[in-house]
């Protein structure tokens, strides 16, 4: 299962990279074919060097910077998100593991 879990995210990963290059393509294409630059099409990706040495990227318009990766990460560990399928996957992994216990003390005691 864990491998065709992650057949899948590469494969969809590289899908969403191959759409974001046929953007790209396809921008390059659209700016040769009028033969000059319009403010109204921009690149689907930009990365620009800041003055202080960070990379600020743009991808589809929306800033994306490591900051918010970070704010992002903290947003979340204040939420502290509830999966309710992971918890009762807990649940039944501890009762299983507490019944099989039990039964293999049982045998152990029996011999």
């Amino acid at each position: 299962m864990k491998h065709f879990m992650l057949k899948c995210l590469f494969i969809c990963s590289a899908l969403f990279i191959g759409v974001l290059m046929g953007m790209q393509k396809a921008n390059e294409g659209m700016m040769e074919m009028k033969g000059y630059q319009e403010e109204g099409l921009k690149a689907p990706i930009t990365v620009k060097e800041v003055e202080n040495g960070e990379i600020e990227a743009s991808v589809l318009g929306k800033n994306v910077t490591s900051h918010d990766l970070e704010a992002k990460k903290e947003k979340l560990k204040e939420i502290k998100a509830f999966n309710f399928f992971s918890s009762l996957g807990k649940t039944m992994a501890n009762m299983i593991s507490s019944i099989t216990e039990k039964i293999f003390n049982f045998f152990s005691s029996i011999l």
